[in-house]
Formats: structure tokens, sequence, C-alpha cells
């Protein structure tokens, strides 16, 4: 029988450097809806471990061991990333495969309105935010040896492929508008650009910020291959489509100005003079692919809920709720 995580510091003490226990607390985050997440406090310091969820599992999704992979190659580039520390694949450790990273004390929020925080602090946190992504995108895969990190091909024609067959596998009933979306994109694949290291999930609940609104870590690698960088730009701006809020995690109807933080058109240029593009790129595409993987992800969850897998299932049915939506509000950006 697998030991719980609590239980495993003499696996820990024999492969990871520098560990000693007793492990004397496992806090799992509030984050980490697809791969479990777990800080762990031992005599040696904090550590944090990523495993794989329980039970039946989509073919190449939970990829722990592409995140170790990922994070181990940007170790020593200008992208911030914890210390990749071990990869357990032998499954009889904690019944799934996992691995441990180093601990990253940084400010982590959900809402990118920053509630609470100073003008200046936003400002700041935006700006970083946009310089990482710049940074990392200017990464040359091959000299971090990742120059196989991802299949040969069209990006975004790949990637609407795999989506909308992770979709089908955890479909539960037909929705007209992600029938429609699905068409269009099939229909308007932009043509393939330079192969850079994509993120696949760029937002600021995936980053961390030290006091002065410096990103110094990045997080959440499961999505991340290589492809169209415009893919990860995409992603961030289709989330500020959304509503303010613990659900929503958006910023409609917020006067940004206001509050220190960038337009869509300011941060899309920044980052544009930042990777060295002649213009501003048109985002329709990678805005609307980013709204359908968005809701293949969250329709993965829901099925993962209804079949008892979830690792909060009344989180993973309300979540759900939400596909057909982000499915009609891609819709209404290319129309």
């Amino acid at each position: 029988m697998p030991a719980p995580i609590s239980e495993i510091a003499p696996y820990l003490e024999a492969n990871v450097a520098g560990f000693r226990g007793p492990i004397t607390e496992v806090q799992k985050t509030a984050q980490g809806q697809s791969n479990p997440t777990f800080i762990l406090t031992a005599s040696s310091g904090k550590y944090v471990i990523r495993r794989k969820p329980d039970g039946e599992l989509l073919k190449s999704a939970h990829a722990v061991d592409r995140e170790f992979r990922v994070l181990s190659a940007l170790r020593d580039t200008d992208v911030p990333v914890p210390n990749a520390l071990h990869l357990c694949e032998d499954e009889s450790v904690l019944g799934t495969m996992f691995y441990v990273m180093s601990f990253i004390q940084g400010q982590n929020w959900v809402d990118p309105r920053l509630k609470g925080e100073s003008n200046e602090i936003r400002a700041a946190v935006y700006d970083s935010m946009n310089a990482t992504l710049a940074a990392l995108h200017s990464v040359d895969p091959a000299a971090v040896g990742l120059e196989n990190y991802g299949p040969p091909g069209n990006y975004f024609e790949r990637q609407v492929g795999r989506w909308t067959k992770q979709y089908r596998a955890s479909e539960t009933e037909t929705l007209k508008p992600m029938e429609e979306l699905i068409a269009w994109l099939d229909a308007q694949t932009p043509p393939e650009g330079a192969a850079r290291l994509a993120h696949g999930d760029w937002r600021i609940d995936n980053l961390l910020f030290d006091g002065s609104g410096q990103c110094n870590a990045v997080l959440d690698w499961e999505l991340s291959t290589l492809g169209h960088p415009l893919a990860d730009l995409g992603s961030q701006i289709m989330q500020w489509q959304l509503p303010p809020g613990a659900e929503g995690r958006g910023l409609m109807g917020v006067d940004r100005a206001e509050l220190g933080i960038p337009s869509d058109a300011e941060y899309a240029e920044l980052y544009a003079k930042r990777a060295g593009l002649s213009e501003v790129p048109d985002l329709n595409y990678p805005v609307a692919f980013a709204f359908f993987r968005m809701a293949a992800i969250i329709q993965g969850v829901k099925k993962r809920a209804l079949d008892g897998n979830a690792s909060n299932p009344e989180a993973g049915l309300k979540m759900g709720a939400y596909v057909p939506m982000f499915a009609q509000a891609a819709l209404m950006r290319i129309k």
C-alpha cells in the first residue's frame, strides 16, 4: 500500500539532496485542481510535491514528468522557476507519479485586480508579468535541451486537435456553442510561427511575486510545450475578459486606468516591443483558442467530479457550468 505523504520522509531522505525528516506538516494548496499540490514542512525546510490525481486519467493529461523536465531545463535561464529536486515514477511510493521542487516564498493573487494593493505595486506586477512572458519566449528551446519538447507541425492545429479529443473523451452532453467554436478554429488556423516554449496556462494565479512586485516564480507547467508564443498572450488576455471575483478571476467592467492596470492593447503592445515583434499581432485566434481550451479543461474537471475522482468534486461541478459560457464568449469575439 502507498504511504501517505507525511510518512515518506525516509524515501525523500534517500532521493532528495539535503532533505531531513521528519515531515511535521503537510498542507494541500487551494490551487492545483488538476494536479494536487502539497507544501511539506520537514526538519530541513519546506518543499512542494505535485502529483497526479487519483482515478482513471485521460491519456497525456496530468503530465507531472513534463513539468519536472521543463523546470529542470529553465533553472539557469532568466525565467524564474523553483528548483526541480526529484521525480518519482515509482507509483508504489504515493500511489501515483509525483515530483518534488523547492518552496518559493512569494505573493500569489487569484484576483487580477490585486485588491488592497497600491497602484504602484499593481503597475510593477503587470510590468514584471509582461517582461517574464517575453523572457520565456526568448529562450532558445535547443539551448536548454527542449528541442524535442513538442511534436513538429502547426501548434494551433495540433492543439485544437488535442483538446477536441480531450473534450470528446469527457463530453457529457452536446453543446452547440462548442461545436460551432471547434468548426471555426479548424477552419481559421493561422500559419505557424517560430517554435518557442509555451507555458500553456499563463495567468497571474500561476505566478509568485516578491514584495516589490517582481515575479520570482512561474508555476504549473503541466500544459507547456513547444509552440506559438501568442497562445500564452492570448490565454492571459482571455482571462481578463471574464467577470471579476473568485470564480471569473477576470477584469470585465473594471476601470483599469484607475487601478494602474494596463489595457489589453497596452499590455500586448509592451509585449510586442519586448519580444522584438515588428507590430502588435492580431490576437483574435489565440484568445478564441484560449477560451476553447479552458472550456475543454473544465469539462474534464466536471467529468472527474461526476465520476468521483476530482480533487474537489463540489468545485468541479460548479466549474462545469462555465463550459458553454466560455464557448459563447469566444464566438462573440470572433464574429
